[in-house]
């Protein structure tokens, strides 16, 4: 599973960072974290703001911070 935080690094990035772990850790599942932190990547998604959240190449939500039963929900969802 590869998951995929957009954000150009605001508390409210690392955030979502946080709580996509604490749901990772919650279910047991492995999955390749990565940060993404350059604008003109992140503009490449075409997210109408961020924090942005992908699983496995699908935008799940932008522009808020999810809650962790929705990050878990996702994960789920691509299990």
């Amino acid at each position: 599973m590869e998951i995929k935080i957009l954000g150009p690094g605001c508390p409210r990035c690392g955030e979502v960072e946080k709580r996509t772990i604490n749901a990772l850790a919650e279910l047991s599942v492995s999955a390749d974290v990565k940060k993404i932190t350059d604008i003109k990547k992140i503009a490449e998604y075409k997210i109408m703001g961020t924090p942005g959240l992908l699983i496995n190449g699908k935008v799940k939500c932008f522009g808020r911070i999810p809650s962790s039963n929705e990050i878990k929900d996702w994960i789920k969802e691509e299990l």
